[in-house]
């Protein structure tokens, strides 16, 4: 889950690079600083997840990692399996919670704990509204697209989350990125534009 990402991240601060350059510098020294400039930028290697066990395809800006554990959901044990990605101190993750059923108030239920724990995550209310969610075969299915920020961990850093919740039969899914602050907008939108539920 996010709230396990939060503890175990220890995201790393990005300090933007200073660059000084007089009116002499030469192309040389300009070029230099090109280098430099582009070695400290993020490099996001999109590619596209295609996770047919949990029922959706996303694109994810690294090489993913894996994680799938039992969690207590209201006194109702169920499985989540998480993927999350890494890139300049951000954390794009997409999880999925096998729901006992379909039915629209378990659903609602799910929804419910993913977006309490999100945003007790940071201390802090969220701000959502209800969003499309694309489906793979044309359509879309409502779900909520929420943004939180506030402190997280022992030191209490500030985090930013911003996530969607979804439920689509038996499975409620949660797609978020967890940073000190968001990346850059094309980037996010490269995100969650690309979650799309089979």
């Amino acid at each position: 889950m996010v709230l396990d990402i939060l503890r175990r991240a220890r995201l790393p601060l990005n300090l933007p690079m200073r660059a000084f350059v007089s009116a002499r510098v030469t192309t040389l020294g300009v070029l230099a600083a090109s280098f430099a400039l582009a070695a400290c930028s993020p490099t996001y290697d999109w590619r596209t997840i295609s996770n047919d066990a949990s029922g959706y395809s996303i694109d994810l800006p690294a090489k993913p990692g894996k994680d799938e554990r039992r969690i207590d959901v209201n006194g109702t044990p169920m499985r989540m399996r998480v993927q999350t990605a890494e890139v300049a101190g951000n954390v794009f993750v997409v999880g999925m919670l096998d729901l006992p059923d379909a039915q629209p108030e378990t659903q609602q239920k799910a929804l419910e704990f993913l977006r309490a724990g999100l945003a007790r995550n940071v201390g802090a209310p969220a701000e959502a509204h209800a969003v499309a969610v694309p489906l793979a075969t044309g359509g879309s299915i409502e779900g909520v697209e929420m943004r939180i920020a506030g402190k997280a961990g022992a030191d209490g850093e500030t985090r930013t989350i911003h996530a969607r919740l979804v439920a689509k039969g038996a499975r409620a899914y949660q797609v978020a990125i967890v940073g000190r602050t968001e990346p850059p907008v094309e980037q996010v939108d490269q995100f969650f534009e690309s979650f799309k539920l089979y």
